[in-house]
């Protein structure tokens, strides 16, 4: 890409550039005005602003012949950043979640020792010792979120967003019709999500197709912002079909591997029952279900993008990991 052929001009509507710019515009308000938000916990809104950091990245990477990567890679990292601070427990919070659902499903003789406790306190905030300025009972993940918004580098990105946006740094391909450009990227991200089926497709059921399928989910999300993105060149029917299709694949890939987070944390968890003396049953019995369940997964999945590989599964008998 060369940067030599920038340009600092306000879009034009109906091209690439306006189009792009107006939905990093979108997102960047919705970082700002979920602040307040954030800071008084309210419900979901430390996913939300996470997902407008999503939203912002995979259109920069996305759209990198639109706008100038050499400008847009430095706030690209510092989205990476702020999105790792917010993150937190919801990894845990989500499997916990989870696993109140499989034990539901149990009869109470399956669950043995204390391992519904255990369950339910996996997903528990992590609490931060009292110190200066921080209340008792404050758990670190809440002290972490809120010191990135106090810090020097949130108001930084947010200033560097605000002047992305005041001076879009656009590259030749924004002047050109936005649905033209916008194909291009929506094709181009499909062949992106069909390399990685077809690595996963080629890997062997366990760890090395798990990972695999990570990959495929993250392109397959990235794929589905980029068709928010070109909601105003597809038109309202054709958007709606396209965002529709990417995320029913991510919705899906994202059960598989929260599938396979939860083995991996039961196993963990039958690891610390045992050394304490307790029975380890219970955790067995879930990881067999999750497993169950990554195998009913990949098998929908083949449903909506063929040539996947749960035929391979069901031929060798062998589960997801």
């Amino acid at each position: 890409m060369t940067t030599a052929t920038t340009t600092s001009v306000r879009p034009a509507a109906g091209t690439a550039g306006a189009t792009v710019v107006d939905y990093a515009g979108r997102q960047a308000r919705e970082l700002r005005e979920l602040e307040p938000e954030v800071r008084r916990d309210a419900p979901d809104s430390v996913h939300r602003m996470r997902v407008a950091c999503r939203r912002l990245r995979s259109c920069f990477r996305s759209y990198r012949r639109v706008l100038d990567r050499t400008v847009t890679a430095a706030l690209e990292g510092e989205l990476i950043w702020l999105a790792g601070e917010l993150s937190g427990d919801r990894d845990r919070e989500v499997l916990a979640e989870r696993f109140r659902e499989r034990l539901a499903e149990l009869p109470p003789e399956l669950i043995r020792g204390p391992a519904r406790d255990r369950l339910r306190d996996y997903g528990s905030p992590h609490e931060e010792p009292p110190g200066p300025g921080t209340p008792a009972g404050r758990s670190a993940t809440r002290a972490r979120v809120l010191a990135a918004l106090d810090s020097d580098r949130f108001r930084d990105l947010l200033s560097g967003l605000d002047a992305l946006l005041a001076v879009p740094p656009l590259l030749p391909a924004a002047g050109r019709r936005d649905r033209k450009v916008c194909g291009r990227v929506l094709e181009a991200d499909a062949d992106r999500f069909d390399r990685r089926m077809a690595a996963a497709r080629a890997a062997p059921p366990g760890p090395l197709r798990d990972h695999a399928l990570h990959a495929a989910r993250k392109a397959a999300k990235r794929a589905r912002y980029s068709a928010e993105a070109a909601r105003p060149a597809l038109g309202r029917t054709a958007a709606r079909a396209e965002i529709t299709r990417w995320r029913a694949l991510q919705d899906l890939l994202g059960e598989h591997q929260d599938s396979v987070m939860a083995r991996q944390a039961l196993v963990e968890l039958a690891v610390t029952a045992e050394a304490a003396g307790e029975p380890s049953f219970t955790y067995g019995l879930l990881h067999g279900r999750e497993r169950a369940l990554a195998e009913e997964y990949e098998r929908r999945l083949a449903a909506l993008h063929p040539g996947h590989p749960a035929a391979d599964t069901e031929e060798t008998g062998a589960g997801a990991g």
